[in-house]
């Protein structure tokens, strides 16, 4: 594979951290950050080329703080000025790159494909076998982002990139805090990053159907035994070497036909429930939505149909792209029913 050097100029160039700025500000340009740095935008887009250009620059202490939902994670925020700016910086530079590199099956915060996209790919799988057995191992990495190992980060980072001066800042914001930050621009990338090579190792080994994001990954069969096989003989040593852990809770299970059908179940993953012949909305995510939609219909006075359905478009995308006809005329009001979909 060929390595690439001579990065780290465009990146820290005054015309790159000025568009990364711009990337950076989008739908924050009222935050109290972005406000500040403003007081003085040339002179602090000036003086971080010159940090990045002396090498004088490190990153920000963390704000670390606690969200809940969906369940319990450690979120580490970094100051708009000048650590975003940086990691727009370096993305604009290497996203193409590091995009090139992940595999077709990889999905999470890459543009164009994301949750629908995982989840039309899980379609096509599925459809791929009609009138054969269908059997999926589902796996989760134990506390992803926060046990990536930091060496075997860089080494992975090594794997495409010789830029010397790139590769010195890549590792200071790699080693500002434990694991991967939940929460920096760069670290949805490197994530995904540390399982590339893995992932094109099982397309070109193993030849399963799959699908990747961030830290959960499905793998299809028509044979249970293949599967099982496949995970004890070749899927968790691999892992094993990136110090990755699959938690206890993985499984094999064939996919049933619909959720009447007792022999088997449905696949939940990225928001949706598979079955080989219908697709539903997640339970926690269709309870949010009945509630939303039960608040939104005792309003008094009532909504115009425009405000409605912007409170309701969060689930919209899931209820469209789903069998949830049946849910969408019992939740939503009559009177807006035919206007918003």
């Amino acid at each position: 594979m060929k390595r690439i050097a001579g990065l780290y100029e465009q990146i820290i160039s005054v015309e790159n951290l000025r568009l990364a700025d711009e990337k950076a500000r989008r739908g924050k340009t009222h935050t109290y950050g972005v406000k500040v740095h403003d007081r003085h935008r040339e002179e602090d887009i000036q003086a971080l080329h010159e940090a990045l250009r002396t090498k004088t620059f490190r990153t920000s202490e963390y704000d670390v703080f606690t969200v809940y939902e969906p369940k319990e994670r450690l979120i580490y925020r970094l100051p708009y000025y000048p650590d975003r700016i940086v990691h727009h910086a370096v993305m604009n530079v290497l996203e193409p790159i590091w995009t090139r590199l992940f595999t077709h099956n990889t999905f999470s915060c890459i543009k164009k494909r994301g949750i629908e996209g995982c989840a039309r790919h899980v379609d096509k799988i599925i459809r791929k076998y009609k009138g054969r057995p269908l059997y999926c191992l589902k796996i989760d990495l134990k506390k992803y982002y926060p046990s990536i190992d930091h060496g075997v980060m860089k080494r992975i980072v090594r794997r495409k990139i010789k830029d010397k001066d790139l590769l010195w800042l890549l590792d200071e914001i790699i080693d500002s805090a434990e694991g991967l930050p939940i929460g920096n621009y760069l670290s949805q990338y490197l994530a995904n990053l540390m399982l590339c090579y893995f992932m094109h190792e099982v397309n070109e080994v193993l030849r399963l159907d799959s699908a990747e994001y961030a830290d959960d990954i499905v793998f299809f069969s028509d044979s249970k035994e293949r599967l099982r096989e496949a995970f004890t003989g070749y899927i968790r040593p691999k892992l094993a070497e990136l110090l990755l852990t699959v938690k206890d809770n993985w499984q094999i299970f064939p996919i049933a036909e619909n959720r009447y059908d007792k022999g088997g179940r449905a696949l939940d993953y990225v928001g949706y429930k598979f079955y080989r012949k219908q697709k539903l909305i997640r339970k926690s995510i269709k309870k949010n939505f009945c509630r939303a939609a039960a608040r939104l219909n005792r309003r008094r006075p009532t909504l115009p149909v425009k405000a409605y359905k912007q409170e309701v478009a969060p689930w919209l995308g899931w209820a469209q792209h789903s069998n949830s006809k049946h849910l969408l005329q019992t939740i939503i009001k009559k009177e807006y029913y035919v206007s918003i979909l």
